[in-house]
């Protein structure tokens, strides 16, 4: 979402008459767009500012943009060390122009208000990097030349309220764009030669507009022509019903891949963390799912050490990941964020040493199971797009979202190529390609 936002504000900005810097540098003005979900995000901010300060040499404006900007307003303008001059929440973009002008006049600013129906629709994002004089392209084709996947926002905010989650408060609550104009944005992406787009919201398949739910949007989506790979993420649990499934296992361009996270496998702590779903219901929709769409790969979130938890709530996570065999996971420590339900309500009690304990021996089951997932696609033919050349070859990714490597060959970032799996590792795969060679434009 940060990555979407952060093309909004570019687009914003060069059509107020904003040119880019190719590095800090050379920059006048420094915008960091932020996530403060986890503590460890938060410190690398600070991290990074200070290095501007003290690297620089001279004194740009620097701006923070995002969720920091709503969820630590005071303490960031209090922090003379940092020099903060303006801050920016995630609903307040259009008006960065008219910010950054008045702390260009050296008047500190904050405008972090949350909004009801901020979804900054008609505004085009400008996609992907840009190398070299990026303020002689042209407006309405800012991006890499090398197409391959565009990130598309449908919903803003959340409703859901996790305890453990800023997202509500950073963010706001929930609101979705129209259907028309996400349909209208897609079909430039796909008239402009993106191949794929991922679908973006705190919780995607909550998407509402009208009498148009998310299998009703993704059954629209899936029908413009060209467009060959549609993924979405976040979906939540609760959320993910039996249309959305049959959707997902019929439509040959909906990517046979779902986040879907997990948090906890004990039904007491996902109580705690008002995740609406128990144990046994997270088991039960991995069944339907794997039932109708047997070959769907499956990824997760896993927090260890939310408050309270013993070492029978963490055995019922082990089990859960050991019963579905996620291909990946993102396995975090708890750590609490001011204004949440847990931080409030909750001591944080589980001690540091037993949540390292935990968490380490988590990644290693994981690593064991996404390796043995990965080498049972050994000798299958996967469908790559490929995303991008390195030293010794191309790297793309397949349906199922797993990297793919290859030998070096004529091929293109953007294009679609047969490769028979003859290795894996924990991380990824790699092949051969079974596609007539075509001549490289590089």
């Amino acid at each position: 979402m940060n990555e979407y936002d952060s093309e909004l504000v570019k687009s914003i900005l060069f059509n107020a008459g904003y040119r880019f810097a190719d590095n800090e540098e050379k920059a006048d003005i420094i915008l960091l767009n932020t996530c403060s979900v986890r503590d460890s995000a938060t410190r690398k901010v600070f991290g990074q500012i200070y290095e501007f300060r003290h690297e620089l040499g001279r004194r740009p404006i620097i701006g923070i943009l995002g969720c920091m900007a709503t969820d630590a307003k005071q303490s960031l303008f209090k922090n003379k060390k940092l020099g903060i001059d303006l801050i920016c929440g995630p609903d307040s973009y259009r008006r960065l122009p008219e910010i950054i002008q008045q702390a260009q006049n050296e008047i500190k600013i904050a405008d972090i208000e949350l909004s009801k129906n901020e979804n900054y629709d008609g505004i085009s994002p400008i996609r992907g990097s840009f190398s070299g004089n990026p303020s002689a392209l042209p407006q309405d084709d800012f991006s890499h030349p090398r197409k391959v996947n565009a990130w598309v926002a449908i919903t803003r905010g959340c409703n859901n309220f996790c305890t453990f989650c800023i997202v509500p408060y950073a963010r706001g609550r929930e609101r979705s764009r129209s259907v028309a104009s996400i349909l209208q944005e897609i079909k430039k992406l796909v008239r402009d030669g993106y191949p794929q787009v991922t679908l973006l919201g705190q919780n995607v398949n909550s998407y509402k507009d009208g009498k148009t739910d998310f299998p009703l949007l993704l059954d629209k989506i899936s029908q413009i022509k060209g467009l060959k790979r549609i993924r979405f993420m976040s979906p939540h649990p609760k959320d993910l019903s039996l249309r959305l499934i049959d959707l997902i296992a019929e439509r040959p361009n909906i990517c046979k891949h779902v986040h879907l996270p997990l948090q906890s496998g004990s039904s007491r702590i996902l109580k705690l963390m008002n995740r609406c779903y128990t144990k046994n219901d997270y088991l039960a929709l991995v069944d339907r799912l794997r039932a109708k769409c047997p070959q769907v790969a499956l990824t997760t979130d896993v927090i260890v050490g939310f408050p309270t938890e013993k070492e029978k709530d963490f055995k019922d996570t082990l089990s859960v990941i050991k019963k579905v065999r996620f291909d990946s996971a993102f396995i975090f420590k708890y750590s609490p964020r001011n204004g949440t339900v847990a931080a409030r309500k909750f001591t944080d009690d589980v001690r540091p040493e037993e949540k390292t304990k935990r968490i380490v021996f988590l990644n290693e089951l994981q690593r064991q199971i996404a390796l043995e997932e990965n080498q049972k696609l050994i000798g299958s033919i996967q469908e790559v797009l490929i995303e991008e050349r390195y030293e010794n070859g191309w790297r793309g990714r397949c349906d199922n979202n797993k990297i793919v490597s290859i030998p070096d060959g004529k091929y293109h970032v953007g294009e679609f190529i047969k490769v028979e799996i003859t290795h894996a590792s924990v991380n990824g795969l790699s092949g051969i390609s079974l596609a007539s060679a075509k001549p490289s434009s590089d």
